[in-house]
């Protein structure tokens, strides 16, 4: 895993943090439900969140989820970077869903996977219902789920 340059700073978020979180996740026009700031970790530079990421837990396995770079620092790395910290932290097997054949290219990089509907676990099988609805109702916006395989069951 590469290392950030000097003055970046990779540290959990804290409770003051949601609404910079909260911004970041809307401005992206990603979910702005079940942000927890617990969950998240960020990156900030000259102590300004420039990025952040969530991992989820459910019921045997989490959710790689929220990953938003400000678009001034993008294609830097921050977000691999950030991603790949996110995937060492899993403790379960790993799953994450994206909007779009860019995202899909980001995350096979990262060793995700493609799969289908029914290899998801119940718990999330719930949780990515309404996006399973849109895509059947909007075919024309592609949705992925994803898996990444390295990851082994473990009590989260």
């Amino acid at each position: 895993m590469a290392h950030l340059l000097p003055g970046y700073d990779l540290r959990p978020a804290r409770a003051q943090d949601i609404w910079v979180i909260r911004k970041l996740v809307l401005a992206a026009k990603l979910d702005p439900t079940q942000l927890r700031w617990s969950q998240f970790w960020v990156i900030e530079f000259e102590n300004q969140i420039i990025a952040c990421g969530q991992l989820r837990c459910f019921e045997a396995a989490q959710e790689l989820g929220s990953l938003v770079v400000r678009s001034a620092w993008r294609h830097q790395g921050l977000g691999t970077y950030l991603a790949q910290y996110l995937i060492q932290q899993a403790t379960q097997p790993l799953y994450l869903e994206c909007v779009g054949s860019r995202l899909v290219q980001f995350y096979t990089r990262l060793g995700f996977i493609p799969i289908g509907w029914q290899q998801l676990p119940h718990a999330l099988k719930w949780k990515f219902g309404l996006t399973k609805l849109m895509s059947t109702l909007f075919p024309f916006i592609p949705v992925t789920l994803m898996r990444h395989p390295g990851k082994a069951a473990e009590v989260c």
